[in-house]
Formats: C-alpha cells, structure tokens, sequence
C-alpha cells in the first residue's frame, strides 16, 4: 500500500502545509486555485546537486531547466543560489535577465531559434548558446560576422540513447527533433565547421536524453558515449571539451507509487563514469554540467482548489469538480501524468469513496486525478494536489477565458505573492477589437 502523506507536510492542526505556513490560510488570503512553492525545498534541493560535486572536488555548474517554471521569482532564487539558467526562447531570456540571472550565467537552448532572439543573446553577452542544426548555426555564424562578434557556445547531440520514458519527454534518441545526429556523421562536420569559424569559442558538448527518468542506466549509458565521442573528436580534430552538459531529466515523486533515486546518487554516478572514461581515454577532465529543472522545483509545490459541484454515476463513476484543471495543469490531458489528491484540513481521515477530480473546463479530458481515494467532501472544501511545480504554470492557459492562478512562495511560516491572479482584463489586454 503506498503512503500519499509522504507527497505533505503537516502542522498541528493536522493540516496540510506549505513551506510551514498553513494551507487553508494562504487559501484564505489568497484564493484559489493557487499554486504554492515551498521555497526551503528547492534551496535545499539546489544544495543537494551542488554538494555532490563540491565533496568530489568536481568542475562542475548546476544549470536550472526554467521552462519548469519560469518567473522572476523563482530566477531570483536562482541567482541568489549561485546556479546558471538554461532558456529557450527570447522570452525566458528576457525573464531571466530581469530577474537578476548574470548573463555569463545563461545558455541558450532550442531547436528553432528565430535570428532576433539570437541578435538578442549576442546583445545580451550570455554565457552559450547550445547549437541545436545547421541552419541556426548559418544564422548565428552570419550575425557574428555582421558584427565582429565572438560568442561561447556548444554542440548539442542526439546521442541515440533511449530513456524510460513517455514518448513525449523522450529526446537523446537519434529519431529527435534536438541536435545533431552522431551516427551519420552530422555531428562531426557541425564540430568541423564550428571550430573553423573565429567567431565561435566553442566549449564543449551537451546531450539531454528525456524527462522524468527513474532508471540511472540511461545516463550511465550517455555518459559514456559522450566521453567515447569526445576520445574520437580529440584524436581526429584535436578538440578538448571543456564542458561536458548531460542535461536533465532526474525524476521526481508524483505519487505515492513513484520511488526516484535521490539526485545524489544521479550526480554521483555521472561522475563516476565520467571520470573513469576520462582517465582510461587519456583526456583533460571537462566541467560537468547538469539541468535540473523539474528535479528542483517539481515537488516543492503543491496546488489548491476548491471544489465545487460532484456528479455520482451509480456503478460508474463519482466525479468531483475543481475551480482549475487543465489550464493550470495540462499534463494529465498531454501525456496521461498521474499526480494523487487530499483533502487540505483532513489529509489524515479515512477514505469513503474513490472518485475523479475534474476541473471546469469544457473538455471531457480535463481529467486532473484518476481513481483518487478522498473522505467525503462538501463544497467549499479544499483540494491539495502535490508535486505541481514543474510545468503547471508555465503551461498555463485562457482556456474558456479562465484567468491563470496565483502563486506564492512559502519558507519558515511565511507567504508572498510573486505571481498575482490574472483578472479578465488582464485577459483582454492584447486585443484591440475592429477598428471603429
């Protein structure tokens, strides 16, 4: 029988709460649904990821995958832990230098990055770019010229690793639409052609092999072909990488069902193998670095909602509706995610029923837990789904013109809102309507 009370924590009360402050307070305060983050936890969670490599004695930089989520705030806390950033889209690059990222700090990833968003990276001076195929590296190759320019960056491959993992979240496999394919020799002329130009200082090399992975065998297995790689592109074209980046993808625990290996241990191995390639090929000793994005901050939050109706189907089903759902959590709906459910005052009474939360979208998919034991619920009461960090707000949506929730950060009892509730006239706020 697995424990769904290891997913919170408790008070006194024997309620559930955030990063000690109590949840049916911050409801009170500040509505529903809201999306809380124990702030602690990813500090902790950083630290833990840090002091691996800092008790091997490693070069290393710890990069924050922040399409997890992706906020001022939560760059904030980024920089303050002494970590880099990785973006995707001139969007988050702009978020991250506004909330306080040092540019040198940054990398810029993405299969199709569009040539303003790379005259905006150049602009900027951040730390890399992670050139993902030919065309972006033409692009890139054009701007600097235009402007005498040099910049860092390094080569993404598709190392042919397949991970366990949803389909969706698979990406080291040689069928990706992300980086340069190493089999067919892709690879090595894009390295080729990257340290001919004076313009590009390149680093290293950066693989990313999925999401959500449990199973440390996968990033044994890439780490491995990378250091063969980087043994063969050193003997044939004379390179020493720098950096080694083995990318994400640590797995965290949705439900009580879930049982992922600890980060240190991730860490650990990676470096392990690393280092002993390293050795046996006769080659200078990269930094190592990794993107937790999901593996920071994916279970440090915990999403409240308040239900409202529910629906018996004698012999069929009980559902029971929420104010939020797939606007503010789309992965139950995009790749069947599972995340389990408790009542925010009463995380400890005795289950009655087993019913399906849904939200209030007009969509029969908006599904948000499956099968979820619950105590008898009463309109008005407060539903806590945790391990909501990791791609619920920044997936986000207006769906049917419902506004996106609040966020808030918690730590040693106390709350701040860091991403105030849209309003419908936020909503509107783009639209212009026919001219009159």
């Amino acid at each position: 029988m697995t424990n769904r009370l290891d997913l919170v924590d408790t008070n006194a009360a024997g309620h559930i709460a955030i990063g000690g402050v109590d949840a049916l307070k911050l409801t009170q305060q500040y509505g529903t649904p809201l999306i809380a983050y124990d702030t602690g936890a990813i500090r902790r969670q950083i630290r833990s990821f840090q002091r691996v490599f800092e008790d091997l004695n490693i070069a290393h930089r710890v990069v924050y995958a922040s399409k997890a989520f992706s906020s001022l705030a939560m760059y904030q806390l980024a920089a303050e832990s002494n970590i880099g950033c990785d973006v995707v889209s001139g969007g988050e690059l702009y978020a991250a230098l506004k909330g306080g990222m040092r540019p040198e700090m940054i990398e810029f990833h993405g299969n199709n990055k569009l040539p303003h968003e790379l005259e905006y990276a150049v602009d900027a001076q951040i730390g890399c770019i992670v050139v993902d195929n030919f065309q972006e590296l033409h692009t890139l190759q054009a701007i600097l010229a235009d402007r005498q320019q040099t910049m860092r960056v390094m080569l993404r491959v598709a190392p042919g690793i397949l991970a366990e993992t949803h389909e969706y979240i698979s990406t080291g496999q040689e069928k990706s639409k992300f980086g340069f394919d190493i089999r067919s020799g892709q690879a090595a002329r894009a390295l080729q052609e990257m340290l001919a130009d004076d313009h590009l200082d390149v680093i290293g090399v950066h693989c990313h092999i999925g999401s959500q992975i449990f199973d440390v065998q996968g990033f044994i297995g890439a780490a491995k072909k990378m250091a063969l790689l980087l043994r063969d592109w050193n003997q044939e074209f004379g390179f020493d990488a720098q950096v080694l980046n083995l990318g994400g993808g640590f797995g965290i625990k949705y439900t009580g069902e879930d049982d992922p290996l600890p980060a240190e241990e991730f860490v650990k191995t990676i470096i392990e193998v690393v280092e002993y390639k390293v050795n046996k090929y006769h080659l200078q000793m990269p930094a190592i670095w990794v993107e937790p994005g999901r593996a920071l901050v994916g279970d440090a939050a915990t999403t409240l909602y308040t239900i409202g109706s529910s629906k018996h189907v004698a012999g069929v089903c009980d559902y029971i509706s929420v104010d939020g759902g797939m606007g503010d959590n789309i992965r139950p709906a995009l790749y069947h995610a599972k995340y389990e459910a408790l009542l925010a005052d009463r995380p400890h009474a005795e289950n009655t029923q087993v019913a399906t939360v849904v939200g209030k979208y007009c969509e029969s998919g908006d599904i948000l837990v499956e099968d979820c034991p619950l105590p008898p619920t009463h309109p008005g009461d407060v539903l806590a789904v945790p391990a909501t960090g990791a791609y619920g707000y920044t997936m986000a949506s207006n769906y049917n013109r419902n506004p996106r929730p609040a966020v808030v950060f918690c730590e040693n009892g106390e709350s701040r809102l860091v991403i105030r509730r849209e309003t419908y006239a936020d909503m509107l706020r783009c639209e212009v309507g026919i001219a009159q």
